[in-house]
């Protein structure tokens, strides 16, 4: 017994130690279960610098036993100090691996990511599903074809097509799978259903060609679009963020929306008061990101790709500030210590964590039109952008992926 009991009193220091040689995140959770003292002293989440992981799908690295089962990397990427990060080796610290059944790389696509879950896609079913990789629980939401655009989808006629709805009331027919992989463009929740379900709401970005926007709320059999919007190709959303109890979202042209999350009728609300920036640029290829900050004020973040060969991949970013009560955006170089996440994740801002720098943009490629056809792996546009130097830290540009890496976000 006291051997037991000097085992259970190990410096937390060292077991923490001890942990960080564990690479498979189902082993470091078995360390974890070896009695209540290291379970106490060990987070359930391996993620002591509070950095975004970088989750990886690794379609070269299968188990032949279970070919159902696809291997995710998640990998700590807070510093880099050469000009492209190679990390195919995946064998270094600080990255876990994870075994995640329910994403076949061929059928599913990550769709957003927000307070340590996953909204996966499903290109077969159309299902709409969030996934916690670290707990395996599951949250259905509601499919696809319950979208506010969807005429019409009869699976088992004329050859699995949707009927939709487009702008000024002209309807269209669209393939199954393309609907499925192209409709759905990003999905954000304002907190972890494990904690508040009664209050919690998801957000979903959708649409082929002119994206609007639609909700979410625990009871609903569908998807609800806002209160407040007259849908026209102007309201063509490319970001949304849930920010001081309020949800925010931007459009092609640079244009503030701004919607009260606690009507109990539905999110209202419509145009913000302020005007877009000045001279913003416009164009398929300049993609606009809200931030919201600690201080109270907005950010919007413009981001310019280019191609490169065949593949795209991004150029530059330019930063405007709406600062709190104002009601023009003015144009900042600087994020002080702080860093930007963008891509399938929710929008943020992050204090700099330990070992890394500020005055960085961390982004993932969520770009769908400049992606090529799923039936084929496609290069991925991941890096760092360090506003200091003004360059660029690509993150395995040769690698090509069926599903979209992005960053976990805790």
């Amino acid at each position: 017994m006291d051997e037991i009991n000097r085992w259970a009193d190990i410096d937390e220091d060292l077991l923490k130690e001890i942990s960080k040689r564990f690479h498979a995140y189902h082993d470091y959770i078995q360390l974890r279960f070896v009695c209540k003292q290291w379970r106490l002293k060990l987070p359930k989440i391996p993620n002591e610098n509070k950095i975004p992981w970088l989750l990886l799908p690794d379609e070269t690295v299968k188990n032949h036993s279970d070919e159902d089962k696809e291997i995710h990397h998640l990998m700590q990427l807070g510093v880099a100090d050469d000009e492209t990060l190679d990390t195919c080796a995946l064998e270094e610290k600080n990255i876990y691996h994870i075994m995640l059944p329910e994403m076949q790389s061929y059928d599913k696509l990550i769709r957003g990511s927000c307070h340590g879950w996953l909204i996966v896609v499903s290109i077969s079913d159309g299902t709409i599903q969030m996934l916690n990789p670290f707990t395996n629980r599951r949250l259905d939401l509601p499919p696809i074809s319950t979208l506010p655009d969807v005429i019409d989808y009869q699976p088992d006629n004329h050859g699995n097509e949707y009927t939709l709805l487009d702008y000024d009331d002209v309807t269209m027919t669209e393939e199954r799978d393309e609907v499925h992989r192209l409709h759905v463009v990003k999905v954000i929740i304002n907190s972890s259903p494990e904690y508040d379900i009664e209050n919690f709401v998801a957000v979903v970005i959708f649409g082929p060609y002119y994206r609007r926007l639609a909700f979410y709320k625990p009871g609903n059999m569908r998807w609800v679009e806002f209160s407040g919007l007259e849908f026209s190709r102007d309201e063509w959303f490319h970001d949304i963020i849930f920010f001081q109890e309020k949800i925010y979202a931007v459009n092609y042209y640079g244009q503030l929306y701004e919607f009260d999350t606690k009507t109990r009728s539905g999110l209202k609300g419509g145009i913000h008061e302020s005007r877009p920036p000045s001279e913003i640029p416009l164009g398929p290829v300049k993609s606009k990101y809200l931030i919201g900050c600690a201080n109270g004020s907005l950010l919007m973040l413009v981001r310019h790709t280019g191609r490169k060969g065949e593949e795209f991949e991004t150029l530059k970013f330019d930063i405007y500030e709406l600062k709190r009560n104002r009601k023009e955006w003015s144009t900042i170089d600087n994020l002080g210590n702080s860093i930007l996440v963008i891509g399938f994740n929710s929008s943020v801002q992050i204090p700099v964590p330990s070992l890394s720098k500020g005055n960085q943009i961390w982004f993932t490629d969520n770009q769908i039109d400049l992606q090529s056809s799923f039936y084929r792996p496609v290069a991925q546009d991941i890096g760092i952008f360090d506003l200091d130097y003004g360059n660029f830290q690509r993150v395995l540009p040769e690698v090509k992926f069926f599903c979209p890496p992005l960053r976990l976000l805790l």
